[in-house]
């Protein structure tokens, strides 16, 4: 059965997935959310991968290098063994200012003992898969490009023969030998003692990033091999992708498949407060400079952006593309940028606090921040009334969610604050009024008394794991009956088989059937802060077993056989896990310390 079985690796440019076999089967070139070079996760036809064979009496295994994001798989049978160890170059420039990202992936073939044997699977798609692939094999490089597009091209270097790489003749291993697969032509000699150098440079860079990370007494790793996923997945300018795929199935064989390969507001926010907090400041401060700079041109805010700040970010359909496990339509794009969605202020402005306290910048920089948190208040103050789409980008009729209106109240509250730290105290008195405003409204239309619990809109009894978000973010107390019964009411209504649903009522597309991977992460923290905390470790515990083979996470998970689905890695599920994990840390260090 195809399953998301695949390890992860990036530059802070680009990332591809390498399936549990070795295989590329999705890389975008040269950036996040450029067009695809391998694509066999949306089409095992079409789409385009780079593996190597070998026979069945191989064993494949695959691990993490500890500490980094280069990634090993480990080929082995009677015959010998190599490791194919795969790495995008990054690390600082000689001067130290800037950074050396690459759209390039190489591919270490470190020979282990005796004679291994295999082929080279090479099967570039570009462009999507649109067209036909030319090849055009030299005696230094094969170059490839797509029969549509021929400005966008491919380069594969190796220490391999060339001819005997792109008719896959079978290759027997007797040293260590290398792939360079590059989107430019390399005016440098490529060879093995190039790629030892670009590995020691990667492997160092890697091991100082993950050094510089507050440390648990439990669940260390774990939170770890999270906190690699959110930095690979966090674009050079500070931009926080939601995922570095599109059109993974939230179900197999339904419709709600996206393009995750933008920054939302909300998501960005919530795994940037995550690095934040974890030790990884420049992360944060990249991330305010890439939102100042969307606001600068404008002075108005959308729920998301392209990586590079783009405002229109058209959705289309590649209907050549199977889809994965025949899931359709495959999208690129994504035209939930036109929503309103009024929650989001509330994530951003409360890492902006944050950042206020923990990190004063300069001068200008406090001041345009604070021109930042003016307009968001006005705009709060201006929209909070409003109906909108919600947390979950609901594609139908805008309603009037609890969530969004408890965002709203955090906004305000958090902006008030700030405005009090600046000696802006004017500014804070009518924040504060407003925000009242708006708690006043949620308790008198948001709690319903006939379901003992917040409703997930004022307008119908439907529960939603989104209020489990009242209190971590300061709306209500953790000791309020309201919240408890609030708790429980949630949990009844949308646990199901160990994993919990974002809502069960209708939408726009029907009746979800599948977990939402954040939301059962939620549902461990409340348990934990209304007093079940044996019940939220042993849940916890449960959910760790449901990651893949190297402890990643993707959007979703099926029910019943725990099948990881939707787009993948998802920040928003590791970033519920390390948070998670912190808190379940802390418990066992204030044990110890007793």
């Amino acid at each position: 059965m195809q399953n998301l079985n695949y390890g992860v690796i990036g530059n802070c440019s680009t990332a591809a997935l390498i399936s549990e076999k070795g295989a590329i089967e999705w890389l975008c070139f040269p950036e996040f959310d450029s067009p695809s070079v391998f694509a066999a996760i949306l089409d095992r036809q079409k789409g385009g991968h780079f593996g190597f064979k070998v026979t069945s009496d191989y064993k494949v295994t695959q691990s993490y290098v500890p500490h980094t994001n280069i990634l090993s798989t480990h080929f082995e049978s009677e015959e010998g063994a190599f490791d194919v160890v795969d790495f995008m170059p990054c690390y600082p420039t000689s001067d130290g200012k800037d950074f050396y990202r690459p759209a390039e992936i190489y591919r270490y073939i470190r020979w282990a003992k005796g004679r291994p044997r295999m082929k080279v699977d090479y099967r570039p798609a570009p462009n999507y898969a649109r067209g036909k692939t030319i090849y055009n094999v030299t005696s230094q490089y094969v170059e490839t490009y797509s029969s549509v597009e021929n400005k966008d091209r491919q380069y594969l270097y190796s220490s391999l023969d060339l001819k005997k790489v792109v008719n896959h003749d079978e290759i027997t291993l007797e040293k260590d030998e290398f792939f360079l697969f590059s989107f430019n032509e390399k005016v440098i000699p490529v060879d093995i003692e190039r790629e030892k150098l670009e590995y020691c440079r990667t492997l160092v860079y890697w091991l100082n990033w993950t050094d510089h990370a507050k440390r648990y007494t439990r669940y260390n790793e774990v939170i770890e091999r999270s906190m690699l996923v959110l930095k690979l997945m966090t674009y050079r300018n500070g931009a926080v992708m939601a995922a570095v795929t599109t059109s993974l199935p939230e179900t197999v064989g339904e419709v709600r498949n996206w393009d995750y390969r933008f920054c939302w507001l909300r998501d960005a926010s919530m795994a940037i407060e995550t690095l934040f907090n974890i030790g990884h400041v420049n992360s944060a401060r990249r991330f305010m400079k890439f939102i100042q700079s969307t606001f600068i041109t404008t002075h108005n805010y959308q729920i998301m952006y392209g990586i590079r700040g783009e405002r229109e970010l058209t959705e289309l359909t590649l209907d050549h593309l199977a889809g994965y496990k025949d899931s359709k339509p495959v999208r690129i794009g994504n035209d939930a940028y036109h929503q309103r969605q009024n929650d989001s202020f509330g994530y951003l402005m409360d890492l902006i606090y944050q950042y206020y306290c923990l990190m004063p910048g300069t001068l200008d920089e406090v001041e345009d921040m604070w021109e930042m948190v003016k307009c968001i208040a006005l705009t709060v103050c201006e929209n909070w009334r409003k109906p909108d789409k919600g947390i979950w980008e609901i594609r139908g009729e805008a309603q009037q969610f609890v969530s969004s209106k408890v965002m709203c109240w955090v906004a305000l509250d958090r902006a008030a604050k700030i405005a009090v730290l600046l000696n802006k105290h004017g500014y804070g008195e009518q924040w504060n009024a407003e925000a009242a405003l708006i708690k006043e409204e949620v308790f008198t239309h948001g709690w319903k008394e006939e379901l003992q619990s917040f409703s997930q809109c004022y307008e119908n009894q439907a529960l939603d794991s989104s209020l489990l978000l009242m209190e971590p973010y300061g709306f209500i107390s953790a000791d309020d009956v309201r919240y408890h019964k609030t708790v429980r009411a949630v949990k009844e209504a949308l646990m199901h088989k160990g994993l919990m649903y974002r809502y069960n009522s209708k939408d726009d597309f029907g009746l979800p059937s599948s977990a939402f991977t954040i939301c059962t992460f939620w549902l461990i923290r409340a348990l934990y802060v209304i007093g079940q905390r044996e019940e939220a470790r042993c849940l916890f515990e449960e959910v760790l077993t449901y990651g893949n083979h190297l402890g990643l996470f993707s959007e979703d998970i099926n029910f019943d056989t725990k099948e990881l689905l939707g787009n993948f890695p998802q920040a928003y599920s590791h970033l519920a896990l390390v948070n998670t994990a912190i808190l379940l840390s802390q418990e066992s260090k204030q044990l110890k310390l007793k």
